[in-house]
Parts: C-alpha cells; structure tokens; sequence
C-alpha cells in the first residue's frame, strides 16, 4: 500500500515529457488521451488526434518498446465514417481477451448530436471492425444525457464482464455506472443509479468519468479515474471496488494521483488537464499515460516500494 492509503501513487511526471506531441496531417493539431496494450515484446500506444483545419476525432497507432518513446504510423487507424461516429472517434480504451482486441470509444453522433460509448475489434491492432453504440443514453435517468469513458474488466467477475463508465445528464455534471455482458459485445446497464458519484469540497466535486481501464486484484477492482471541480480541470484519482460486489467502492483518494510538473494550458491556451486513460506495468514499475492540456501525450511513474 503506497503513502496516500491506495496501491499505487502518488505519481511521478516523467522528465522527458511529452513523449508524444502533433505532427502532419490527421495529427498536425493534437495528439492525447492515450491507451497502451503489451503484444509480445512490442507496446502499442492508440490515442486520440486532431487536424487544425477542425476535422476532429481520428485514433492514431505509435509502437514503442521501453514504455516511453512511440513511433506513430502515418494514417489513423480508426477514421469517423458511420452514422454512431461521424462526429468524431474519440479517447480509446483497449483491452485483449483471447485473441482479440476490443477498443471502447467515444463515438460522436452528427446525426444524433449526442455521443455513445462504442466497440470496434481486432486482431492485430491496425484492421479494426466497428460494432457501433454498445451503450446509448436513455430517457428520464441519470445518464439520459451521453455515456462516454467506458472501460472494461478483462476477466469475468462473477460469470460476466463488467464496464464502468461515465453518464451524465448535463454537460460537466457526470458520475460514473456500472454494466454488464456475457459475451463483450453486448452489454447492459442494470441498476439505475451511478456507483460513483462527485464529492463537494474535493477536487472531484463537480464531475468523473472513468480512466484506464480497470485492475484485478486478488481482493478488489482498482480503477484510476479522471475528476473535475468547478473549474473543469481535469486531475486523476482512484477507487476500489469489491471484488465479489463490483458496484460497492470501498476506498477512494481524497487527493489526485498526480499533480502536474508543468503548465501546458498555459502553453495552448487550455485547461491543464491531466486525463489519463493508460497504465502499463514494468516490473515493479507502474506507467501512467495521460493527455496534457487536450494536446499531448505525457506520462508519469510509479516504484512499488516506495
């Protein structure tokens, strides 16, 4: 158990960030949010990228082999061409389970003008398939508004997977749910009511949503998630959910995971935000891969033992 009473962090900013920054076109604007999956010896990092000219919501591939630095490929590998997605295809989440890759993202809606949690699946991470919305808004509840940040558990707890996302009814005001699937490709959203909801007086009092995906442990689910207070800057927590109740947080941070080494708002004229959706173990050492300031990619660390 680390100093702040949670099993990892605090965080450190790694030195040589950012590791991953805009470059030519789909990516010449910004490249954030980022995911990493191990295949083999090899990392592949998707992230989030966007054009200057506007065009929005492409996601990148970068291969990479210490954790830390990424050579991207030329062309997106998921581009916004459906009905569920034209609006953008945003902040991915991917998670291996047998032989295939399912990508969680955000699919923004121009037909629709609401965003949908998706899925899209591979086997060898640059040939993608979508499935569309796996989970949509509905009317009168707490998430009628848009359901985005999904991730999921790669093992089975209790015979299902489970997904934790967030749902929110007003723009900035969300909390994050819980649902369910015996197969990963079609899920359900039973109980209807959040399972994690803000806290006045932190530094999540005004909204969360979800961040990497989730961690077995022999006891517990832990998650890192994103918060926000008034000022809608994003900063990163954690939560532990039981292992035999995955909807029952059982400890939560009361202070972020990582307080930023710089100010790369002040840079681009944005929030500092810090909205990590990565975490990639190295031995006794955990990565944390976050987007700065809705523009980069940077990271930080943890040593077990310290």
């Amino acid at each position: 158990m680390s100093a702040n009473g949670f099993p990892l962090g605090p965080f450190e900013d790694y030195p040589g960030n950012p590791i991953l920054t805009p470059s030519t076109g789909f990516q010449s604007k910004a490249v954030f949010n980022p995911t990493v999956v191990r295949d083999g010896g090899r990392l592949w990092m998707l992230y989030r990228a966007e054009t200057e000219d506007g065009l929005t919501g492409r996601i990148g591939i970068a291969q990479g082999s210490d954790g830390f630095h990424f050579s991207t490929h030329p062309e997106p590998v998921l581009s916004p061409d459906e009905d569920f997605d034209k609006g953008g295809c945003e902040d991915p989440r991917v998670a291996k389970v047998g032989d295939t890759y399912f990508l969680i993202y955000v699919g923004n809606s121009q037909k629709y003008h609401v965003s949908n949690i998706c899925l899209a699946t591979s086997r060898d991470l640059l040939s993608w398939r979508k499935h569309g919305p796996v989970l949509e808004a509905r009317k009168g509840t707490w998430d009628s508004g848009q359901l985005k940040a999904g991730v999921i558990l790669p093992e089975r707890i209790n015979g299902r997977y489970i997904m934790y996302f967030m749902g929110e009814a007003r723009p900035w005001v969300s909390a994050i749910g819980i649902a369910y699937s015996d197969d990963l490709y079609h899920w359900e959203e039973p109980v209807d009511e959040p399972v994690l909801l803000p806290r006045g007086e932190f530094f999540d009092s005004r909204g969360i949503e979800p961040g990497p995906n989730p961690i077995l442990t022999d006891e517990e689910i832990l998650l890192i998630y994103n918060g926000w207070g008034e000022d809608c800057i994003y900063k990163t927590g954690g939560v532990l959910f039981s292992k035999e109740k995955p909807a029952e947080a059982l400890k939560r941070t009361d202070e972020p995971l990582l307080n930023l080494s710089r100010d790369y708002g002040d840079t681009y004229g944005t929030g500092n935000h810090c909205v990590a959706e990565g975490l990639l173990r190295d031995n006794n050492q955990w990565i944390l891969y976050y987007g700065a300031a809705d523009r980069l990619v940077c990271v930080a660390v943890y040593e077990e033992g310290e």
